[in-house]
């Protein structure tokens, strides 16, 4: 029986005595770079159409600033959770913002 892993930056690697050997190529650069722009300025835009700072906006989503830049200028892009959040977030801003400071009151 083969053991296979997915790792986060999409490569896939077979798991032999407990060492990983690369089993596909990894995703070429002018996907990932292709991904990136239109990630960047979504964001932005965002954060931007709720008249938050990157640090206003961060607290209010309960990450780190750090986050909010890297996904800003296209270093990092929201993935699973953080991409769920923010497409709700575009719908409904104050909703979100309002559910997430009773929870962390309650907590």
């Amino acid at each position: 029986m083969q053991r296979l892993r997915l790792k986060a930056d999409g490569r896939i690697v077979e798991i032999l005595d407990g060492r990983e050997f690369p089993l596909a190529p990894s995703p070429s650069v002018g996907v990932q770079e292709a991904a990136a722009p239109a990630a960047k300025p979504a964001v932005r835009d965002l954060r931007l159409r709720t008249r938050l700072t990157q640090l206003e906006f961060a607290a209010k989503l309960g990450m780190p600033v750090e986050t909010i830049r890297n996904w800003e200028q296209g270093k990092r892009i929201p993935r699973g959770p953080a991409r769920a959040l923010l497409a709700v977030i575009a719908h409904a801003p104050e909703t979100v913002f309002a559910a997430l400071a009773g929870a962390s009151r309650q907590v």
